[in-house]
């Protein structure tokens, strides 16, 4: 994994033994059930990576697999990959990075008590692990299925627009923000310079747009009718749209739909 900025070893040390710990605890736990019996379980993934960092391409290799391969029982992976902009200096920009990803993980670092580095993966805003560790990030994944979450509605409306509902949130919830990621999967790099150069990087669904939809209400409702504005330079038989539910102090995800965009048109 490459940092920004380095930390000593001790306390990276400290870290693994950590999550590690957090990682095999998961692994006793029983496979999650789809809420009245309806669908798989979404559980998003946030990967910050860069192609200028040499050990991203691992983390987006395991990440592109899970989710396409979507192996975990009662569970859909949804992959988001957050091209962080730090690395930009050393030598190669990356085209899908954005200081919008990079305070977005910065936000997580505070959370986490940890510094930003990549490849970083934070599993519904709850755990957070080196992203090129497969099994680890298995065992995240399921662990987190198990937390109690929100009923979110995404659906196709008239003239190029979704529907966003969000109900039924959790006994305790705190106050929450409702977020709309767009993202593209099957994109792909010829790194020219940097720490990958001369590479071909393959990427996990890079996330186009993240907007903030808004806040839940107090009775732990939210509903919108939201424009989509769909760049003509992306394939739309790759694009999804992902609405999350997330805690604005805890930064815990709480709720999660997604929807393909293939057949949606953008408004003109």
């Amino acid at each position: 994994m490459s940092y920004m900025p380095m930390k000593p070893f001790a306390f990276i040390a400290a870290f693994f033994l950590t999550v590690g710990a957090a990682a095999l605890s998961s692994a006793r736990l029983p496979l999650p059930q789809s809420v009245r019996g309806a669908g798989k379980i979404p559980v998003v993934v946030e990967l910050f990576t860069s192609e200028g960092c040499s050990s991203c391409p691992a983390a987006d290799e395991a990440l592109r697999e899970l989710a396409a391969s979507q192996s975990l029982p009662g569970i859909e992976v949804v992959a988001l990959g957050l091209h962080v902009d730090y690395w930009n200096r050393l030598g190669w920009k990356d085209s899908f990075s954005s200081s919008e990803f990079t305070e977005r993980q910065r936000v997580y670092a505070q959370r986490f008590g940890e510094g930003s580095y990549t490849p970083q993966a934070v599993v519904n805003g709850r755990y957070e692990l080196v992203g090129s560790r497969r099994q680890a990030l298995r065992e995240a994944v399921l662990q987190a299925a198990q937390a109690p979450r929100a009923s979110v509605r995404l659906t196709q409306a008239a003239q190029g627009t979704l529907q966003v509902t969000v109900d039924d949130q959790p006994v305790g919830s705190q106050p929450a923000e409702v977020l709309l990621a767009l993202t593209e999967t099957e994109l792909a790099s010829q790194v020219g310079r940097g720490e990958n150069r001369g590479r071909l990087l393959r990427h996990a669904a890079v996330v186009r747009v993240l907007r903030r939809l808004g806040t839940v209400a107090a009775n732990g409702s939210f509903a919108a009718t939201v424009p989509l504005q769909l760049d003509a330079q992306w394939k739309a038989r790759n694009l999804r749209a992902v609405v999350v539910v997330q805690e604005q102090a805890s930064r815990y995800i709480v709720g999660v739909a997604t929807l393909p965009l293939g057949g949606v048109e953008s408004p003109q």
